[in-house]
């Protein structure tokens, strides 16, 4: 990694001015990471929501609530963990005065992931989580499909260790009440790796 640690602040401030893709045009803000400086574990979301947009904070929406909840049944401390997302900044289309989210494109992805590499460098957690295919594709820098890597341990060409899992907005799509409840539990269940592993790491 040719990335080299800033400190977050520095970090932040940098990123607040970043023009590597189009995507500032519209957005509000740059939504940076946030979390402890060293933290064990870093989540990695798509992009920032229209709440997100608008707060400047990651995860504080809709898909953030589910995360918090998951988390917490899974034992896992929000407050210790890192937060951010695969790219920073808010890709939408309007809708009268609806905000309609849109995936991310390679393009994209490759453009921000500057940040996530120097995040990476600055926090050294012990483990990255990628929750979703974008954020999946930014920490193994390439294409990584969720249901075949999902639920285990992968080492990354950086040298980190990486679980895949899906982002909690996916479940919030679920029309099916079952069929969320049983994604839930299972999303829950990757969550515990991550915390089992921080448990080890604590213990050794």
């Amino acid at each position: 990694m040719t990335a080299s640690p800033l400190s977050l602040p520095r970090l932040r401030e940098e990123a607040a001015g970043c023009r590597a893709c189009h995507l500032w045009k519209n957005a509000t803000q740059t939504v940076f990471g946030e979390g402890p400086a060293h933290a064990q574990v870093m989540l990695v979301g798509e992009q920032p929501g229209d709440k997100e947009d608008l707060a400047g904070k990651p995860f504080v929406g809709p898909a953030g609530q589910m995360l918090d909840r998951a988390l917490k049944e899974a034992g896992i401390d929000r407050g210790k963990v890192y937060v951010t997302n695969a790219v920073k900044h808010f890709k939408f289309v309007p809708r009268g005065k609806i905000r309609l989210h849109q995936k991310p494109n390679t393009p994209e992805i490759r453009a921000c992931r500057q940040w996530y590499e120097r995040e990476l460098a600055t926090v050294r957690p012990t483990l990255v989580v990628a929750m979703g295919a974008t954020a999946a594709q930014s920490v193994f820098g390439r294409i990584t499909p969720i249901n075949k890597n999902r639920g285990r341990l992968i080492e990354t060409n950086d040298g980190h260790k990486a679980l895949v899992t899906v982002h909690p907005s996916y479940l919030l799509r679920l029309p099916e009440a079952d069929a969320r409840a049983r994604e839930y539990e299972r999303f829950v269940d990757d969550l515990k790796i991550a915390a089992t592993q921080l448990t080890h790491d604590k213990a050794a």
